[in-house]
């Protein structure tokens, strides 16, 4: 079921791509390996990359306990973003062009995961990278966890923006003599590439890599 937007959320300009769909949002999060976090500090305003995942309605972070950003996330509200480019969009007038794109917009603050927590939701990191992968690697030791710090994010201020499908041209333009249609994008998983100084066979989850 939607949810009602927040004045943050309340997408005005091009309101009929908007989505408040908790469903919609977890799919968009979960394609993501990568969200945008939004923040300010003495230094100025600052939107930094970090590698996120999701587990149940909290998108999760990690980074070095010294990261200025993780240490200013939990102090003020911030904004975090994904977007996925499904193909660019070819109309038959230069201003009717546009894109394909699923994307979303997160408000609130983040919160440090506990200590008891911590190493699950590290563990959910590994999962979300390559399923099967954390069952065949050295765990993190004490020193490791205790030198990483895991935050998360309640989803629960969001909203979705999605755009699909062939151009909308403008009636006047229908009869212009070129080509418009949609030319698709897609992350596309290559051929697994061994390490030299590895000589073992590939497990299960690298060998299904491609096609998974």
């Amino acid at each position: 079921m939607n949810t009602a937007p927040s004045l943050r959320t309340q997408v005005k300009r091009g309101a009929p791509k908007a989505s408040y769909d908790p469903a919609l949002l977890h799919a968009i999060v979960d394609a993501a390996y990568i969200c945008q976090i939004a923040f300010a500090d003495a230094h100025g305003v600052h939107c930094i990359p970090t590698a996120c995942w999701r587990s149940g309605d909290h998108l999760y972070i990690h980074g070095s306990n010294g990261s200025r950003m993780l240490q200013r996330l939990t102090e003020q509200d911030c904004c975090v973003t994904i977007t996925h480019l499904d193909g660019l969009v070819l109309a038959r007038s230069a201003f009717s062009h546009t894109m394909n794109y699923r994307s979303a917009m997160v408000y609130g603050r983040f919160e440090v995961v506990g200590e008891a927590a911590k190493r699950q939701a590290l563990e959910d990191f590994m999962e979300h990278l390559v399923p099967g992968r954390q069952a065949l690697v050295r765990s993190g030791n004490d020193k490791e966890y205790a030198a990483t710090t895991a935050l998360r994010i309640s989803l629960a201020e969001a909203v979705c923006k999605v755009r699909s499908g062939p151009p909308s041209d403008d009636e006047e333009d229908m009869g212009i003599a070129t080509w418009a249609g949609v030319l698709p994008l897609a992350q596309v998983r290559g051929t697994p590439v061994p390490d030299p100084q590895c000589a073992l066979p590939a497990p299960d989850h690298v060998r299904d890599w491609v096609t998974s």
